[in-house]
């Protein structure tokens, strides 16, 4: 018997953040709106019902983008930029703050309309998954339109998926034809459709890689696989040049994996302005309370318990630090993890500006334990202190 033939597919939401945003404000549909910045950038509603929003050009910090809309990309907008650079690119375009609530109630709703009809699915982040199509019936047209099909109904969004014999060509075939795009490969399509590429649309590829395949005349695909093995591990590892070549011919055995267990669960935030530990007490403690809450939430609702929480820390000069504290029993309860997470920065040196605060849950386990803890009130009558009254300096 021959191989059998593997269909996976990857399904990757459409500009997922500014396409929620869009159902909620369907005015801006085909205008330039970028995502980011913090969530007291709400648009005002004028008397008359037609809402009041906050242009770029008017933007001042240094938040950066979580995404843009294809309209906003076209200026050369991407996720990451600083969003004074993005003001100068596209002054006139909407800027919206990110609503990851919403986010998150969207990405529960499509996957779990894509489980009604293709159950093996990995999760891989809040707007794309991988899907396992081999041993379902049906041609793998029709079963991707369905799956597109159930993804909009359920949300009123649209997605892109690209099919072939396994991730690594799944998740190149899923950017190929977007927005809106469906694209089904097989091996024999790699050289017409996967060569010609830049070497960076491999996931695995990252900046420093590109730039030095590129200095060794390598900026495609195609060029990488004919690179001559020996010449790949004179300049990279012996591992990693095996994998460069494997990947330029489209081998990818791994599977999909349905379920792998989490080693840890953070919140963090970086500040529009450097916050002093003493000066910005109430803000930081605002803060810090709101993702101790929110780390207990994600644990909550994911059913899990964290035994050992920890902080980090950034500082104005980019130092990094963190701290972290190993309960006597594992908690999904906001205030054990808000009480663990102080105790935390008392050990943390608080003398100069901070421009990122993150909160930290590992050491997790789950079990009924952990589903008792998702009934445990959010709201404590104790009282909180604030994490940095006792720091002088």
């Amino acid at each position: 018997m021959g191989k059998i033939v593997r269909r996976i597919a990857h399904l990757d939401m459409d500009a997922f953040y500014a396409s929620v945003e869009l159902l909620r404000y369907p005015e801006l549909c085909g205008s330039p709106v970028v995502i980011g910045g913090q969530s007291d950038r709400q648009p005002a509603l004028l008397e008359n019902g037609s809402r009041l929003f906050t242009r770029l050009r008017d933007y001042a910090g240094r938040g950066v983008v979580t995404t843009a809309t294809y309209e906003a990309r076209v200026f050369g907008i991407f996720s990451g930029m600083g969003l004074m650079k993005a003001a100068q690119l596209a002054p006139d375009a909407i800027l919206l703050p990110a609503d990851f609530h919403a986010y998150r109630h969207y990405s529960r709703l499509f996957k779990s309309a894509v489980a009604g009809i293709a159950p093996w699915i990995e999760d891989h982040g809040i707007d794309e998954i991988y899907i396992d199509l081999s041993d379902l019936p049906g041609d793998t047209m029709t079963l991707a339109r369905r799956i597109k099909q159930a993804v909009y109904e359920a949300t009123g969004l649209s997605c892109s998926i690209g099919v072939t014999p396994n991730k690594l060509l799944s998740k190149i075939a899923s950017d190929l034809e977007k927005p809106d795009g469906l694209t089904i490969l097989g091996l024999p399509d790699i050289p017409s459709r996967i060569w010609l590429l830049p070497v960076k649309k491999i996931n695995g590829i990252g900046p420093k890689a590109t730039a030095k395949l590129a200095a060794l005349g390598i900026t495609t695909i195609a060029e990488l696989a004919a690179a001559e093995p020996s010449f790949l591990r004179m300049h990279f590892s012996p591992s990693y040049a095996r994998w460069l070549q494997e990947v330029s011919h489209g081998i990818d055995d791994r599977p999909v994996i349905t379920h792998a267990e989490p080693k840890s669960m953070s919140r963090e935030t970086t500040f529009e302005r450097d916050l002093h530990a003493r000066q910005d007490r109430s803000i930081l403690t605002e803060i810090f309370t709101a993702l101790c809450t929110d780390v207990a939430h994600d644990l909550q609702r994911k059913g899990y318990l964290g035994r050992t929480i920890g902080i980090k820390l950034r500082y104005a000069d980019f130092h990094t630090v963190t701290r972290d504290l190993t309960l006597s029993l594992p908690t999904a309860d906001p205030v054990t993890i808000r009480r663990a997470a102080e105790e935390c920065l008392r050990r943390a040196p608080l003398n100069q500006k901070l421009r990122l605060l993150g909160v930290r849950a590992s050491a997790l386990s789950s079990g009924r334990a952990a589903q008792q803890s998702a009934g445990m009130s959010w709201q404590s009558e104790l009282p909180l202190t604030a994490p940095i009254e006792k720091q002088q300096g």
